[in-house]
């Protein structure tokens, strides 16, 4: 009983759980590839503005999953994010698609323009 109500105060514990996992893949990795997992991440979590916790956890998951992997291949860093990281960092998050903190406020907007417009027309 008192799982569910913290969860409903916090957040799902599972979510918490797997992406302290991923977080702590990440953290593990051999270096180049820590140090590039863990500037995408931090751009994610400033970028993303994501609040649909699954699809956060899953974001987390699979950048721990390509950079294993491209450690254990010796994938060079270039190979993967090409020449513009930022680029990459955004494309890789857009790919996700999840409700983001914005999308409110872009729902707001849209609705104050036809607002207007329908006073315009009246």
């Amino acid at each position: 009983m008192a799982a569910k109500w913290i969860e409903a105060l916090t957040g799902s514990l599972e979510q918490k759980k797997q992406y302290k996992q991923a977080k702590a893949r990440i953290e593990a990795l051999p270096e180049p590839y820590r140090t590039v997992a863990n500037a995408q991440h931090r751009y994610t979590m400033y970028y993303g503005g994501i609040t649909d916790g699954d699809t956060l956890v899953q974001i987390f998951l699979d950048l721990a999953d390509l950079w294993e992997r491209a450690a254990i291949d010796g994938t060079p860093i270039d190979d993967i994010i090409g020449a513009d990281p930022v680029e990459f960092a955004e494309t890789y998050a857009e790919a996700y698609g999840g409700t983001q903190w914005v999308d409110k406020e872009r729902a707001r907007l849209t609705k104050a323009v036809e607002d207007a417009k329908k006073k315009e027309q009246s």
